[in-house]
């Protein structure tokens, strides 16, 4: 009896509830990340392994040179760099980040371009890589820009048969204006757009985003003296016109746009510099009826072009 008192002593009794946590278990935990995010992966330790090379690898020059890489930081910002177009070369994802819809979408936007390696970060290696800022556990690297030479963009238009159309910039220092020249060069058939090497926007991710995609097609060239470089059109035979509130010529009155010719744009508040200024053969204004004082870069840039495109048809 006191046998079958110990088998029974160690019989379990009514079970307790799981609450929920076996339910719970079996629910799934959303969309299996790419190969390239899942450690131990073969395809995450080559991407990890070109991302080092990449690191390492010294910047090469080409003959406009490159510029420096350039992080986007935030869930916003990334996304919308992705939407845009933005060539990138690495997202990197925060270890254990909340897994939200921009987070997913980011992936999946990095996985149907192709080329851009996915990195998982602790979160202390993405703050010491963007100082401090509120990187949200995303982070995009632009990779240099490479720019072409003036003479470049003056050779592709003989190429084509063409009398080349380009606009230079001076004192511009705002990307997004940067942007719309160039998709205004775009749309109007131009060759490029020149752009100081100091003190003046480059193809940064936001000059990106405002050419809509056309920085693909349209080449910044770089100068390391814009009056140089003018003066170096011209003796080409290329003609240079300067934008000016005060200019001597009235755009519609000006013939020269029919042919070769480099429009120079400068800063909205300050205008052409003095020597840029003097460098010009001819400085043209925009009539404004409405007496606005001035134009911002990209509407001005804008409006040459469509007057020289109407020339040349």
């Amino acid at each position: 009896m006191a046998a079958n008192n110990r088998r029974m002593s160690g019989k379990k009794g009514a079970q307790v509830g799981s609450g929920g946590q076996r339910r719970k278990g079996l629910e799934g935990k959303g969309p299996t990340p790419p190969a390239e995010m899942r450690k131990g992966h073969k395809k995450n330790r080559v991407a990890t392994a070109k991302a080092k090379q990449t690191a390492r690898r010294p910047v090469a020059r080409g003959r406009g040179g490159k510029s420096p890489s350039e992080l986007v930081v935030g869930r916003n910002p990334v996304v919308e760099a992705l939407r845009e177009g933005v060539p990138a070369s690495t997202l990197y994802v925060q270890q254990f980040v909340d897994n939200d819809e921009r987070v997913r979408e980011a992936l999946q936007l990095a996985a149907e371009r192709g080329g851009i390696n996915l990195m998982e970060a602790p979160r202390p290696e993405l703050d010491r890589m963007t100082n401090g800022l509120n990187h949200q556990g995303l982070v995009l690297q632009v990779p240099p820009y490479e720019y072409a030479h003036p003479e470049d963009l003056a050779e592709a238009a003989y190429d084509e048969a063409a009398d080349p159309l380009i606009v230079a910039l001076d004192g511009v220092t705002d990307p997004r204006n940067l942007g719309a020249v160039v998709r205004s060069v775009s749309a109007f058939g131009g060759h490029g757009v020149v752009v100081p090497e100091r003190r003046s926007a480059g193809m940064t991710a936001g000059a990106w985003k405002t050419s809509a995609g056309t920085a693909a097609r349209t080449p910044v060239a770089r100068a390391t003296n814009l009056t140089r470089t003018l003066e170096a059109y011209k003796k080409a035979g290329i003609t240079v016109v300067g934008l000016a509130a005060d200019g001597e010529v009235e755009l519609g009155d000006l013939e020269a746009l029919g042919g070769p010719v480099v429009i120079v744009v400068g800063s909205e508040g300050k205008g052409l510099s003095r020597l840029v200024g003097e460098t010009c053969d001819h400085r043209v204004r925009i009539p404004m009826p409405g007496g606005a004082e001035s134009l911002n870069a990209g509407v001005a840039a804008g409006i040459v072009l469509y007057e020289a495109a109407r020339r040349r048809s």
